[in-house]
């Protein structure tokens, strides 16, 4: 047995109603000039919100952005100096968190994070930043947010397909936790845990979207896939996505369900044992694991293709060179022609199977 092992976790409130206790988070931090980050898509909440913040509330925006554009990080940044707020509060998804990720960076300013969606970086020190065209990822402690507040109510009102592709995005971090490089043991029980979660949860989260234990279960796997992401390596899968995501501006949920099965495939031969562990989380008896994740998708209504998302075959050979030229450690090493060869796969969209994914 050869791991690391290194965990640094923020605070944890998960209740049904727990919005209502984010005032009193703020207060144990002291905190007198909060500055709430928000996206359209999170308003309503957001209001709600800043009325029982009251005089606390000093500063706010609504100007939130997939991958975190450069100028949309510096226009916050501006905005929160000028503001003289000694704390973060983002609400909303992963671009909400990321954009209050790049404060932080900027500030050194704490962050109390509200997920309204399955996104999970809210869990981790990661931050990443997109600009000309290039996503730049990298980790820092003090972007890691010192409190998480997980409301599943929250998430009642997210539509199913936004759903189904955020629930995917979640089970990503938790499938490459299984098989990272130097896992630690414990990593690999709760990644399996979680997906047992979140698998269990999505389909009746899509059929009924206004199922609370469905929701609450969806969370809690979300939950966990967060803290995953934030103690274990990630692999091709999301160097892939962060890859499209940056160069290509591709939905970033809807990327990650669309490559997920494909990026297991291209791994399923060199990981065995974590894929063994997948198939019974995902309650597989054939063990087809990647197989299973491409039938979640369709039944969720997630995208099981890159197609769907919007990427041009004709991209494949740039984005695979991008992948390749700064791999991450992956069970099966990665090279150019494994990537391309997973790109082709995905935008075809045909259900996996078990093996690798041979290049193209």
């Amino acid at each position: 047995m050869d791991f690391v092992y290194e965990a640094a976790a923020p605070r944890v409130v998960f209740a049904a109603g727990a919005l209502a206790r984010v005032p009193a988070e703020v207060d144990r931090f002291g905190a007198r000039r909060v500055f709430l980050l928000a996206g359209a898509r999170a308003a309503g909440y957001a209001d709600t919100l800043a009325g029982a913040l009251g005089a606390r509330l000093c500063g706010r925006t609504g100007e939130v952005a997939e991958h975190v554009p450069a100028a949309v990080a510096e226009a916050a940044v501006t905005a929160v100096r000028a503001a003289g707020a000694d704390l973060l509060v983002a609400l909303g998804g992963g671009s909400a968190t990321g954009l209050a990720k790049a404060v932080a960076l900027a500030t050194g300013l704490p962050i109390l994070a509200v997920p309204t969606t399955y996104a999970g970086s809210e869990m981790t020190s990661i931050w990443g930043r997109t600009e000309a065209g290039r996503k730049t990822t990298g980790r820092a402690a003090v972007v890691r947010p010192a409190v998480v507040v997980y409301d599943p109510v929250l998430t009642l009102t997210l539509p199913p397909g936004v759903s189904a592709a955020s629930g995917l995005n979640a089970l990503a971090h938790l499938v490459e936790g299984l098989y990272a490089v130097g896992v630690a043991p414990v990593a690999a029980v709760l990644a399996q845990e979680g997906v047992r979660a979140l698998a269990g949860a999505l389909p009746r989260v899509v059929d009924r979207p206004d199922d609370l234990a469905a929701r609450t279960g969806a969370l809690y796997g979300a939950w966990l896939a967060g803290w995953v992401l934030g103690t274990v390596p990630m692999g091709v899968h999301h160097r892939v996505c962060h890859v499209l995501g940056g160069r290509y501006d591709l939905p970033h949920a809807g990327v990650h369900a669309a490559v997920l099965p494909y990026a297991a495939a291209l791994s399923a031969g060199a990981a065995p044992a974590a894929m063994a562990r997948l198939a019974a989380a995902l309650g597989v008896p054939d063990g087809d694991a990647p197989g299973a994740l491409w039938d979640l998708a369709r039944r969720t209504g997630a995208p099981t293709s890159l197609a769907a998302v919007g990427f041009d075959p004709a991209w494949a050979d740039e984005a695979a060179d991008l992948v390749a030229t700064d791999p991450p450690a992956n069970p099966r090493p990665v090279d150019q022609a494994g990537v391309r060869g997973l790109l082709l796969a995905a935008y075809a969209g045909v259900r996996p199977a078990t093996v690798a994914v041979a290049p193209a």
